[in-house]
């Protein structure tokens, strides 16, 4: 099955009685006529750049000669899965100018031309190696493809094929593929600040590989894939997996500064550091100028779609964030190393001194994050249960039980108790908690009240001898039933 990442528009016309050193003067008069900015001529074709429009944000035309027929293809740039017809006009244009002007030229004018322009020539390798990644997306054409390493498309679908991997041992596991819960999620690494802070540092990383449902999995998949094909050619494997983690680390941690309890997972902060990356390299000289302006737009244009979408809740935009500058930061810090491109030496060190960034960064994180005291909020909590408990007992005695003993039960004992839960919730209030922590002890607080109500009005009933208090008993109880049933969902 075909699978294309971005539209294009292939046809074949026929040399007729032109030969190709005609054909491709003629081509060049005609690229240069529809204002085509041309980029690399060879003996057997070229390659020209259309300029941006409401439609597309530019197209990447190829000639290509070949034996008795001639190759159009016009594609856009970077990744475009809809180009409203605009790479069929390419074409469509050049044909028709082409046969509008074609017989304004003599043999000897054609003839005189090519070997003018013969010096400036390069070869098919240059061509190639100047659009790395136009010929890998040649490569991807099924979907089986896109989770197969091949030269520069190899760690790309490897960390695909990893994310796929932990999604499915997840699911043969028990977890929802659609909603992961909270529980597996942190059973399997997700992030999560009171356990990452309590010593258990792997969460920033292993949480990159987790993702919380086969919707959010192949969103990832295909932002991965979009900027990995853009990517990797441009950086090779080692600068594209150490950028990948060192970025996806800071994400996360910085999800774990801005996030009290927020259980995070995914590979997206990862995937905003290369996006980070890429468009820190889309400012400088290491990205062909002619495709600059148009993918600057295009990657600038994705990133802040979805940012502004992370604003609608329930996506960890703290996490793209740090991702994103920490990218930005670590493509510039590439550049130099790019430049020595076949140093070893110099690949190394970026790697080095980009550990040594996210490290940084990190640290700083860190430090600037106040523990919380769970631990010792865990301990009143448990308290708090075992008090609670011990309070309702007065609910299992049997019926038979003589009214001094149920007063005594109530007066002695669950009172006591009730008033005692107040007492350390107040106490927790005192400790160092996030508000959702901090507004779920207002309704213990609540509860705690309402018990202590409740069990005045049934001591005065039975004192009494009374019904007159079924009735604010009731009502008392489902006062409590109700705070319970909101301590429960949240």
């Amino acid at each position: 099955m075909a699978f294309e990442f971005s539209s294009k528009h292939i046809q074949e016309i026929p040399l007729d009685n032109l030969t190709s050193e005609n054909f491709l003067i003629i081509a060049i008069e005609v690229a240069r006529k529809l204002k085509w900015k041309i980029f690399s001529i060879r003996e057997d074709g070229f390659i020209a750049y259309t300029k941006m429009s409401m439609r597309s944000f530019s197209e990447e035309v190829n000639i290509k000669i070949l034996y008795k027929t001639v190759e159009l293809k016009s594609e856009c740039t970077g990744i475009q899965i809809i180009d409203w017809g605009k790479n069929k006009e390419n074409i469509s244009n050049f044909i028709y100018s082409f046969n509008e002007i074609k017989d304004s030229f003599t043999i000897e004018e054609l003839d005189q031309e090519f070997e003018e322009i013969k010096p400036i020539f390069i070869s098919k390798e240059e061509v190639i190696l100047t659009h790395s990644s136009s010929s890998i997306k040649e490569k991807i054409t099924g979907i089986l493809s896109i989770f197969k390493p091949t030269h520069g498309y190899f760690i790309t679908p490897i960390i695909i094929d990893l994310n796929i991997v932990v999604f499915l041992i997840m699911a043969i596991k028990g977890v929802d593929i659609f909603a992961s819960d909270s529980d597996s999620l942190i059973l399997w690494g997700a992030n999560f600040r009171p356990l990452t802070l309590d010593g258990q540092w792997w969460r920033l990383f292993t949480s990159i590989f987790l993702h919380i449902g086969i919707f959010h999995l192949l969103m990832n998949t295909i932002a991965l894939l979009y900027i990995g094909l853009l990517l990797e050619p441009r950086l090779g494997k080692t600068r594209l997996i150490s950028s990948y983690i060192l970025t996806g680390i800071v994400a996360s941690a910085t999800s774990l500064w801005w996030h009290d309890l927020t259980i995070s997972a995914g590979a997206s902060g990862a995937i905003f550091g290369l996006y980070g990356v890429f468009l820190a390299l889309l400012t400088t000289n290491l990205i062909e100028k002619h495709l600059r302006s148009a993918l600057l737009i295009s990657i600038a244009s994705f990133v802040g779609y979805n940012l502004i979408l992370g604003l609608q809740g329930n996506i960890d935009n703290a996490a793209h964030i740090g991702g994103l500058l920490s990218g930005i930061v670590i493509g510039y810090s590439m550049v130099p190393s790019l430049k020595r491109n076949d140093d070893l030496r110099s690949k190394l060190n970026h790697i080095a001194f980009a550990t040594v960034i996210t490290i940084a960064l990190c640290t700083l994180i860190f430090k600037s994050i106040i523990p919380y005291q769970f631990e010792k909020y865990g301990s009143l909590v448990e308290r708090f249960v075992e008090l609670e408990s011990m309070a309702l007992e007065m609910f299992e005695m049997p019926e038979s039980t003589p009214a001094e003993d149920l007063l005594f039960e109530i007066k002695t004992r669950s009172l006591y108790y009730w008033n005692e839960n107040k007492k350390i919730i107040n106490e927790a209030n005192l400790l160092y908690l996030p508000d959702p922590i901090l507004d779920r002890n207002k309704k213990l607080l609540q509860y705690c009240e309402l018990r202590i109500q409740s069990c005045q009005l049934i001591y005065k009933s039975i004192e009494e001898s009374t019904d007159d208090y079924s009735s604010q008993i009731t009502e008392t109880n489902n006062q409590i039933e109700a705070i319970l049933n909101e301590l429960n969902i949240k």
